[in-house]
């Protein structure tokens, strides 16, 4: 009786630890959405924007555009025009965005996936965008 009795607590014990096995790996990626959700939330870009800042972390001047490509940013963001740098963005589209430093989508610098962002160099301007 007592060998019946160590094995059904050691197979009640193998359950438990199967049942929380599940549980304890959906916390651990639960957290990705809405670690996202606020970041989309800092950098204040409306959503399906693709949004450049003269700011770190979202800040200073924001200039943002829903088309699939744009092949002089100076031409609709102010702080371009000025000469300053992008030091941070965000893509809020549905698409990969590759930029560049130069218009007309030449000299590449990099690219964002969407629902992506973050703070950049610091030492150039984002001339040209297209989405992928």
């Amino acid at each position: 009786m007592r060998r019946v009795s160590s094995i059904a607590i050691a197979a009640l014990a193998f359950a438990a630890a199967l049942g929380t096995a599940p549980a304890a790996s959906a916390a651990a990626s639960a957290p990705a959405a809405p670690e996202v959700a606020a970041a989309a939330a800092a950098f204040h870009c409306d959503p399906g924007h693709f949004c450049i800042y003269s700011g770190w972390d979202g800040g200073g001047s924001r200039c943002q555009w829903t088309a699939e490509k744009v092949a002089n940013t100076a031409d609709q963001c102010s702080f371009i025009r000025n000469g300053k740098k992008v030091l941070s963005l965000w893509n809020g589209t549905g698409h990969r965005v590759q930029y560049y430093t130069q218009t007309n989508y030449h000299a590449r610098v990099g690219s964002t996936a969407a629902g992506h962002g973050g703070n950049l160099q610091g030492s150039y301007q984002i001339r040209s965008f297209k989405k992928q």
